[in-house]
């Protein structure tokens, strides 16, 4: 069945015009947007109205910066990862794979084995966390069903290698007995 030619929508683009072209009157917009930023900015007695921190790390430390998300101060940023152990001092991961499969930046590794536990069917022989590759979204934390892992306020984590920063099941747990005390975010 053809369509009809009253139907018919042309999606040709137009031509560029001359200035369009040149493109200097985006480089002037662009200009101007610039040039309006740093006026609302940096024009006011010379003084800085948008309250910016600067912090000289490593002396001073972020932690020291109050920020205000609704009603309470808590910090803006997520950290490092922890595995959580439940109540008997396990493990709380069932290896569901949820936290990989809603990684974005794919940097999660698990390996599943039945486990020796009458309460769930499996366990996490492996948990990998490629913390170089992480872009600290979050995501892991939300699919989790279990409140399995988390991210902690933990900013500071260094290395020599890339190996060093590849944590396994157990740098994870020992983050989390390093962490138990704090509440993550």
């Amino acid at each position: 069945m053809p369509i009809p030619d009253d139907q018919i929508v042309d999606v040709t683009p137009k031509p560029l015009s001359r200035g369009e072209n040149l493109f200097v009157p985006s480089i002037i917009k662009g200009l101007g947007t610039t040039m309006r930023h740093f006026v609302e900015n940096f024009g006011r007695n010379g003084s800085n109205q948008k309250n910016i921190w600067v912090v000289q790390y490593p002396e001073q430390k972020r932690d020291d910066r109050p920020v205000e998300q609704g009603g309470q101060f808590r910090p803006t940023f997520r950290g490092v990862h922890r595995l959580n152990k439940d109540e008997d001092g396990r493990v709380r991961c069932v290896a569901c794979f949820m936290c990989a499969t809603a990684c974005p930046a794919n940097c999660i590794h698990i390996v599943a084995e039945e486990s020796p536990w009458e309460d769930r069917e499996k366990y996490p022989k492996q948990f990998d966390i490629d913390e170089l590759r992480c872009i600290y979204c979050g995501m892991c934390e939300e699919a989790c069903p279990v409140d399995a892992i988390e991210l902690t306020p933990h900013y500071e984590v260094t290395g020599l290698t890339r190996a060093e920063l590849i944590f396994d099941k157990s740098k994870l747990l020992e983050i989390y007995d390093q962490t138990a005390a704090e509440k993550p975010m």
